[in-house]
């Protein structure tokens, strides 16, 4: 019930002169199922650098489902938004280990003021996956892209001195997200994965250690009520937003 969906580049780093590649995953624990770029299943793919953005066009069918030059030399960033999906839930034991897992809080009284049942409801869910790449000399900074839910490295993995560790800052439409939790998998040299929680301060902003030559995905997740119009089309009674950030750390 709380499979992740990441962005994860064959090479984190590459020449200015090769092109990106990245592989859309579904899974948990840093490992999964490689999706093929199929257009019917994403809202938007899109490479960014600096200001300047370009659309990431494939084949139906393709995988590595990124397979493009970068935008420029510095720092790019690839940005997913797929499709809405839904699960139904058989009882609400389920629903509440994701509840307890994400750590939302006392969502069953939500559930019950709501006049909804415990058993066989649906929750519609959506993506919002980043990657970031270092390209020849990686500098530059990752930034906003318009996903309604995104979390943004405030520290250049690549360039900036990371022995104070990496801060993130997780956004909700245009608001910070305080007091939410991000958890974060560290995945060694060796495919051995490490999972770590952590919480945002008043800011929005995380702060977790990193290691050289481990690779990093950072999730966060929204719950909400599905608007109405949502509601009628999927029957889902809940809705959640699905941020992730990818990255590595040089050996």
């Amino acid at each position: 019930m709380a499979h992740e969906f990441w962005i994860e580049p064959t090479d984190y780093q590459v020449a200015a002169d090769t092109n990106l590649e990245a592989d859309i995953v579904n899974g948990q624990e840093f490992t999964g199922l490689k999706l093929s770029y199929l257009p019917q299943r994403f809202v938007n793919f899109v490479l960014f650098s600096g200001e300047e953005s370009a659309r990431v066009d494939g084949r139906p069918g393709d995988r590595p489902a990124l397979q493009q030059e970068p935008i420029a030399e510095g720092l790019n960033i690839a940005a997913y938004q797929a499709n809405n999906a839904t699960v139904t839930y058989e009882n609400w034991e389920k629903f509440q280990n994701f509840v307890d897992h994400k750590d939302f809080g006392d969502v069953l009284s939500l559930h019950e003021a709501r006049g909804l049942s415990l058993n066989g409801f649906k929750e519609v869910y959506s993506r919002h996956a980043k990657a970031l790449f270092g390209v020849g000399n990686s500098a530059g900074a990752d930034r906003r892209v318009g996903l309604e839910t995104e979390i943004v490295a405030l520290t250049n993995p690549y360039t900036d001195d990371v022995s104070d560790g990496v801060r993130v800052q997780v956004y909700y439409r245009n608001d910070v997200r305080p007091n939410t939790q991000v958890e974060v998998f560290e995945k060694a040299p060796n495919s051995t994965v490490a999972i770590s929680l952590y919480q945002t301060n008043d800011d929005g902003i995380a702060v977790f250690p990193v290691k050289p030559g481990h690779a990093y995905m950072v999730d966060a997740v929204v719950l909400r009520e599905p608007s109405e119009r949502l509601a009628e089309s999927t029957g889902a009674v809940w809705e959640t937003l699905w941020a992730n950030l990818t990255f590595a750390v040089p050996g």
